[in-house]
């Protein structure tokens, strides 16, 4: 006689695939929750990895930063000496240049001439006085204009005998003080 099967082995087939497809269906989830926290582990660690880069990074800059303040505040510590040296250096060129001015001052006074100030402003000199007459401010002009060490004389005031009540003319004027040879000082 033929057997047949009566047994429901359809339905343990069935309940079968079920099973293996809920372990399927598990593995892909545990799989791709596996993937997906090793990409964030991976990601993190980039992460982390580039903060300390970029912490490295602005710490190197803050030094720099710091060394170009430095470098500038030694930069304007080296133009002030540096000014100071010029400054110096003039005024060690311009010793003698003094020497001369007030000999020349002396030289080129003529008689009946007497000086009440005498005021220099760079190369200009300012020089205040008091004449017999007006002919001997004149006289002082022209001995001016023949110096060495001074030149250019001009006339700013002049106050007669009468006017001063004095018996002398009162005067200013201002010349340019002059380098030996005739050229203008700075």
């Amino acid at each position: 006689m033929a057997r047949i099967n009566l047994l429901p082995w359809r339905e343990a087939e069935r309940t079968k695939r079920k099973r293996e497809f809920g372990f399927m269906i598990l593995s892909g989830v545990i799989v791709t929750i596996a993937a997906i926290f090793s990409m964030h582990m991976h990601m993190e660690s980039l992460i982390s990895a580039q903060n300390r880069r970029n912490t490295y990074l602005q710490q190197e800059i803050d030094v720099v930063k710091r060394q170009i303040r430095e470098i500038r505040d030694l930069g304007k510590t080296k133009a002030g000496l540096l000014a100071r040296m010029d400054i110096i250096q003039q005024l060690q060129s311009s010793r003698p240049q003094i020497v001369h001015l007030f000999d020349e001052l002396v030289a080129t006074l003529p008689d009946g001439v007497h000086l009440t100030s005498v005021k220099q402003n760079g190369a200009l000199v300012s020089v205040a006085g008091r004449a017999q007459s007006n002919a001997r401010v004149s006289a002082y002009m022209r001995n001016i204009e023949r110096s060495e060490w001074l030149g250019n004389p001009r006339l700013d005031v002049i106050e007669n005998k009468e006017a001063t009540g004095t018996g002398m003319s009162h005067f200013k004027l201002t010349a340019s003080q002059l380098a030996s040879g005739g050229e203008a000082t700075q």
